[in-house]
C-alpha cells in the first residue's frame, strides 16, 4: 500500500526538522519564575526587570513570569512591587526561580485597603492610618485585641477589667466610655474587613467575640476621617484585625506561652497554632486558633479567662480575581475584674487589706432563682463567668469586570450567643442604714427587733444590730457587736453583690459590595451595605450576696428576729442559708428586650490624581437605620408575699410577680455623612494632606431598651450624633526616619446623657434624656527610627484637651420626677479623655537576639463632667526579649508591668448603694473635700499587675 504525503505536509515536516534545533535552543534562553511574600502568597503585578539593561516583565496574576531571548548564561534580576522591600535575585537560563519578597521597611511604603475605597501606599493617602504586622504583634502579650491598640497614636484604651468589656476612643470621642459596657459606640471593629457585629449596647460588643491570636495577619487602624463614609455608624475610626491565608508553599507555627501572673503562683497557660498552604489547583487555606487556660492576677478563686476559637479559610485565584470563604468557631468564658476599695486620690493606693493582686468577685456557688417572665428557675454561679460563642461564615469576592471595573463583595452571618452568669458591680452596703433593709426586704418588710450577720460556712455570728423605732414611725438601727474584717474602711459595712444573668441570642447578616473603576488619572467606587439584626436579651436574676469587706470575700447570711411592720414575728430569713437575699419589689431584674435591627447604606467615592503630586478625594454616604421591637417589663407585689415557698418571713424569695408589661417601638433614622481631602506629595520623601469630615452615628439599642416602661415609651426620641473633624497630616521620611504628625481638631453633638433615678414607691424611672456637646484639639504623632543597624525606636504620642461644649443633667430630689431640676456642666474639660497618651518603644537587635523595653505614658484625666478632681497621670514599663534557637524555635520572655505599679484606669464615687446608683457625677467638690478630709475610701479599678510569660514558638 502506497501512502500519499501531500506537498504542504512534506514542507511542514522539513520545516520542523529544521527548526527544530532553534526551538530547542529558544528554551535554553529563557528564565521562568515566580514572586511570592513571605507567607507564601503570590505577588501579581511585580516588576522584574534584568539589571543594567532596559529589559523588564510583570507578574501574571498568578505570580509567575518568564523572560526569553537572553543570550548570557547568568543574570542579574532586580524584582519590586509596591509595599515590599526591592530585591536582587542571580538565576541561570533554563532555572525556575522563587523569588521572595519582604514587606518594605519604610512604613511610608506600606499597601492597605481599610478606610479607603482603593489600595493606597501611606505616603499617598490622605487617611491616618497605622498598621502593625504579625511579626510585630508576636513580640507582644496583649491582654486583649483592644490592648493591641495602645500601639496606635490618637487612640485612648482601657483594658483593664480584663479580655472583654474594654473601651476603646478615638481622638477624644470618649464620653460614656469609662464604663465597658459602652465602649465602643463611636467605632468599628472589625474582622477582614467586615463588622464582628453589627449592633451593640449593654454588656454586648465586639469584644466579646474578638480575639487575636497565630492567625492573625495584620492590623490596620483608622483614626476619623474616611471611617465617616467607609464604615458603618463608626465615625471615630476603623480598627480591621486581618487574617492570614494560604500560600504556594505549606507553612504554619506552634506557639507555647506559659505565664507566672502572682506571688502566690497563680498562672497563664495558652497555646496557639496556625497552618496554611496550598491545596490544588489554585485553591488554598489556612486554619489556626487558639486555646487558653487563665487564673489571673486577681484570682477569685477559680480561672478568669477559659476557652478558645478555630477559624479558617480557603482561598481560590483565578485570572480575574479571588474568592475566599471565612469560617470561625469561637467558644470561651471570661470574667472581668471589680473595684476594689482604695484610699488616696492624688496618689491611689488600695486601702488596707487589699492590693493590686486582690479581688473581690464571689466565690463560686450554685443558685437558683425564679424565672418571672416565662415561669420555672434560672441557674447562676459566679464561676460559669460570661459565656460566648459565636459561629460565622463568610466571604470576601474581587472579581476584574474588564475595561478597568472592578467588582468586591463580602458578606458574613453570624450566630452569636451571650450567657452573662458573673457578678455585677461590689457596692458597700451599711449594717445600720434603713435603705440597705429597705431594699432586701421593701418597706413593709422593715422590722424592729434584731439583725444577725454570720459566716455562711461556719456559721459564726460576726455582726449584730439592734433596730428600735424611731421618729416618722421608721426604725433606726445600731450596732450591737462587730467582728467583721474591713470596719476601719467602712464602720458597719458588708459588700453587697447583684448577682445578674443576662442571655443574648443574636442572629446577624451582614453584605457590602462595591464597585470601582478606574482611568488614567482617576478612581470611582460606589456601592452599598447591608446589615440585619436579630436581638433577643432576657435579665432574670435578682439575687444580692451580702459578703465580707476583704480580699476573696465571704459570703454572710442575714436573719432578723422580732416584728415587722407588715405584722409578722419571729424569726425572718432576710438570705438563704448561703447568703444570698433577693432585691425587693420593681427593681427591673427581669426584662426583656426583643429588636430587629436593618441597617441600609449607600456610598460614592472619587479620588482624582490632578497631576503627579496632586491628589483630590472626596466620598459621601447615605444611611438609613430602622429599630423595630417591643420590651417587657415583670412588676412585682409591694409589701410581704409569700414568694416561692408561700412563707411570708423568708424575705430571699418574698418577689411575687404582679403584672407583666408590654410596650413597643418602631423608630426609623436617616443621615448623611462626607468626607473630602487633598494630599500633596512634595517629593517621594515628604507629602502632607488636609481633610474634613462629618460623620453620623445612630444610637445604640440600649437606647431603646432602656424605655420598657409604659409610662416612659413616650419619651424615647432617638437622636443621631454628629462628629465633625478638621485634620492635617504631614508625612516625612529618610532613610531611618519614619515621621508621621497629624494635629486634629473634633466636635461631637447629640450625645445622649442615660441616668436612672429612685421611684417613688420603690424601683427606678428614666427621666427625659437629654444631649451633650464636646470638642477635642490635639496632635497625633507616630515616629519609627534607625538610630543604627541594631537599634531603632518605635514611638507614638497623643497630646489633647478636650471641653464640654453644652451639657446639662438631671438631679434627682426626692423620690419620683416631679421635682427634678437641672444643672449644667457647660465649659468644664471633658471626662476621662488623657491630656498626653505616649508609648515609646527602644528596640535591640543583634543576630538572633532581640530586646526592647516599652514606656507607656497616661496623663490627666478629669474624674467626671463636674470637673471635681484628675485621676492622676501615671507610666508603665514593659520588658520583651526574644532568641532565634534556630530557623525553626524561637524563645522570647515578656515581662509587663514591671514595676507593679497601681493606676486608675477606672473609679465609683464614696458612699453607699444610692450614691453609687447615682453615679460618678452626682460626686460634688464639696463631697470630694469632705471624703479628702475624712480618708473616706473610693472603689477603683488599676492596670493588671505584673505578670511573667515565656513563650516557645515552632515555624515550619
Amino acid at each position: 500500500m502506497k501512502i500519499k504525503i501531500p506537498y504542504f505536509g512534506c514542507l511542514a515536516l522539513v520545516m520542523l526538522i529544521m527548526l527544530s534545533p532553534i526551538v530547542t535552543l529558544a528554551q535554553g534562553n529563557s528564565i521562568r519564575g515566580k514572586v511570592q511574600d513571605e507567607q507564601g502568597n503570590v505577588i501579581s503585578g511585580a516588576t522584574i526587570k534584568i539589571k543594567g539593561t532596559k529589559t523588564t516583565v510583570p507578574s501574571a496574576a498568578d505570580g509567575t513570569f518568564e523572560i526569553t531571548n537572553l543570550t548570557i548564561s547568568e543574570i542579574i534580576l532586580q524584582v519590586s512591587f509596591l509595599g515590599y522591600q526591592p530585591k536582587e535575585q542571580r538565576a541561570s537560563l533554563g532555572q525556575f526561580v522563587t523569588i521572595t519578597l519582604l514587606p518594605a521597611n519604610n512604613t511610608m511604603d506600606e499597601v492597605f485597603v481599610t478606610g479607603t475605597f482603593d489600595k493606597r501606599k501611606r505616603m499617598d493617602a490622605s487617611v491616618a492610618i497605622s498598621t502593625l504586622d504579625a511579626a510585630q504583634i508576636e513580640k507582644l502579650v496583649p491582654s486583649s485585641a483592644a490592648d493591641l491598640l495602645k500601639n496606635v497614636p490618637g487612640v485612648f484604651v482601657n483594658s483593664s477589667l480584663g479580655e472583654i468589656r474594654n473601651s476603646v476612643a478615638s481622638r477624644g470621642i470618649t464620653v460614656g466610655t469609662q464604663d465597658g459596657s459602652f465602649g465602643y459606640e463611636y467605632v468599628s471593629m472589625q474582622e477582614d474587613g467586615l463588622p464582628i457585629t453589627n449592633s451593640t449596647y449593654f454588656n454586648y460588643g465586639p469584644d466579646f467575640f474578638l480575639r487575636p491570636d497565630a492567625t492573625l495577619y495584620r492590623l490596620e487602624a483608622v483614626r476619623g476621617g474616611t471611617a465617616s463614609i467607609t464604615a458603618a455608624n463608626a465615625p471615630g475610626g476603623i480598627f480591621n484585625y486581618v487574617s492570614k491565608t494560604g500560600g504556594d508553599v505549606l507553612a504554619g507555627e506552634i506557639r507555647l506561652k506559659y505565664g507566672l501572673l502572682s506571688p502566690d503562683g497563680h498562672s497563664f497557660s495558652r497555646a496557639d497554632f496556625n497552618i496554611g498552604g496550598p491545596i490544588q489547583n489554585n485553591w488554598f487555606y489556612n486554619i489556626g486558633g487558639f486555646y487558653r487556660y487563665d487564673q489571673s492576677g486577681r484570682y477569685p478563686g477559680y480561672a478568669m479567662n477559659n476557652g478558645g476559637q478555630v477559624k479558617g479559610n480557603i482561598m481560590k485565584k483565578y485570572s480575574k480575581g479571588t474568592l475566599k470563604i471565612f469560617l470561625k468557631y469561637l467558644n470561651d468564658k471570661n470574667g472581668y475584674v471589680q473595684f476594689i476599695p482604695t484610699n488616696s486620690y492624688d496618689k491611689p493606693e488600695p486601702a488596707p487589706g487589699f492590693n493590686i493582686y486582690s479581688s473581690v468577685l464571689m466565690p463560686a456557688l450554685n443558685y437558683e432563682s425564679q424565672d418571672f417572665m416565662y415561669g420555672g428557675t434560672m441557674s447562676f454561679n459566679p464561676k460559669n463567668l460570661v459565656h460566648s460563642t459565636y459561629r460565622s461564615a463568610g466571604f470576601s469576592w474581587e472579581h476584574q469586570l474588564g475595561n478597568n471595573w472592578t467588582f468586591n463583595n463580602a458578606a458574613r452571618y453570624a450566630k452569636n450567643n451571650i450567657l452573662y452568669n458573673t457578678p455585677g458591680n461590689v457596692t458597700t452596703m451599711s449594717a445600720t442604714d434603713l435603705t440597705s433593709y429597705f431594699l432586701l426586704s421593701g418597706m413593709e418588710g422593715l422590722g424592729i427587733g434584731m439583725y444577725s450577720y454570720k459566716n455562711a460556712k461556719t456559721g459564726e455570728e460576726l455582726m449584730q444590730v439592734a433596730s428600735a423605732l424611731g421618729q416618722g414611725g421608721l426604725p433606726t438601727y445600731t450596732a450591737v457587736s462587730n467582728k467583721l474584717p474591713g470596719q476601719d474602711l467602712f464602720q458597719n459595712g458588708v459588700f453587697m453583690t447583684t448577682f445578674g444573668a443576662y442571655h443574648n441570642d443574636v442572629k446577624e447578616f451582614i453584605d457590602q459590595f462595591t464597585f470601582q473603576k478606574t482611568t488614567d488619572n482617576m478612581s470611582f467606587a460606589m456601592g452599598g451595605y447591608f446589615g440585619h439584626t436579630d436581638v433577643e436579651r432576657y435579665s432574670g436574676v435578682d439575687g444580692v450576696a451580702i459578703s465580707t469587706i476583704e480580699n476573696r470575700p465571704q459570703y454572710l447570711t442575714l436573719d432578723f428576729t422580732g416584728g415587722t411592720l407588715a405584722g409578722t414575728t419571729g424569726v425572718h430569713k432576710v438570705t438563704n442559708s448561703d447568703g444570698i437575699a433577693q432585691a425587693i419589689g420593681d427593681n427591673g431584674a427581669s426584662l426583656t428586650f426583643n429588636a430587629t435591627q436593618r441597617l441600609m447604606a449607600l456610598f460614592f467615592g472619587h479620588t482624582w490624581n490632578i497631576n503627579p503630586n496632586l491628589t483630590f478625594d472626596w466620598g459621601i454616604r447615605y444611611e438609613n437605620m430602622k429599630v423595630k421591637g417591643h420590651n417587657e417589663r415583670v412588676y412585682m407585689k409591694t409589701g410581704v408575699q409569700g414568694g416561692l415557698d408561700g412563707d411570708p418571713k423568708t424575705f430571699y424569695d418574698n418577689n411575687t410577680v404582679d403584672r407583666i408589661t408590654s410596650v413597643n417601638f418602631d423608630k426609623t433614622l436617616n443621615s448623611f455623612s462626607f468626607s473630602g481631602a487633598l494630599n500633596y506629595k512634595f517629593n517621594e520623601n515628604m507629602a502632607l494632606y488636609g481633610r474634613y469630615s462629618q460623620g453620623k452615628k445612630a444610637p445604640d439599642l440600649d437606647v431603646y431598651f432602656a424605655a420598657n416602661r409604659e409610662e416612659t415609651i413616650g419619651l424615647l426620641n432617638p437622636q443621631e450624633r454628629t462628629t465633625r473633624q478638621v485634620e492635617l497630616g504631614l508625612k516625612a521620611r529618610t532613610k531611618d526616619l519614619n515621621l508621621f504628625v497629624t494635629p486634629f481638631y473634633s466636635v461631637l453633638s447629640g450625645v445622649p446623657s442615660g441616668q436612672f433615678f429612685q421611684a417613688e414607691g420603690g424601683g427606678f424611672y428614666v427621666p427625659e434624656t437629654l444631649y451633650g456637646k464636646y470638642s477635642t484639639v490635639g496632635v497625633e504623632i507616630e515616629a519609627d527610627w534607625q538610630l543604627h543597624r541594631n537599634f531603632s525606636v518605635r514611638g507614638i504620642a497623643t497630646v489633647q484637651r478636650s471641653k464640654i461644649i453644652n451639657l446639662e443633667q438631671w438631679v434627682a430630689n426626692n423620690p419620683g420626677l416631679a421635682d427634678d431640676t437641672k444643672v449644667s456642666y457647660s465649659g468644664n474639660e471633658t471626662d476621662n479623655n488623657a491630656r498626653i497618651i505616649m508609648n515609646i518603644t527602644p528596640t535591640y537587635t543583634t543576630g538572633k537576639f532581640y530586646s526592647f523595653i516599652t514606656w507607656s505614658h497616661l496623663g490627666k484625666r478629669q474624674a467626671n463632667v463636674v470637673n471635681t478632681f484628675t485621676l492622676p497621670s501615671f507610666s508603665q514599663f514593659d520588658l520583651g526579649a526574644g532568641y532565634d534557637v534556630s530557623k525553626k524555635i524561637k524563645l522570647s520572655l515578656n515581662i509587663n508591668n514591671i514595676f507593679n505599679k497601681y493606676a486608675v484606669m477606672s473609679w465609683v464615687r464614696p458612699g453607699g448603694i444610692l450614691e453609687t446608683l447615682a453615679g460618678n457625677n452626682s460626686f460634688t467638690k464639696e463631697q470630694y473635700d469632705q471624703a479628702v478630709q475624712n480618708n473616706t475610701p473610693y472603689s477603683t479599678v488599676s492596670n493588671p499587675p505584673r505578670s511573667y510569660y515565656l513563650t516557645a514558638t515552632y515555624k515550619f
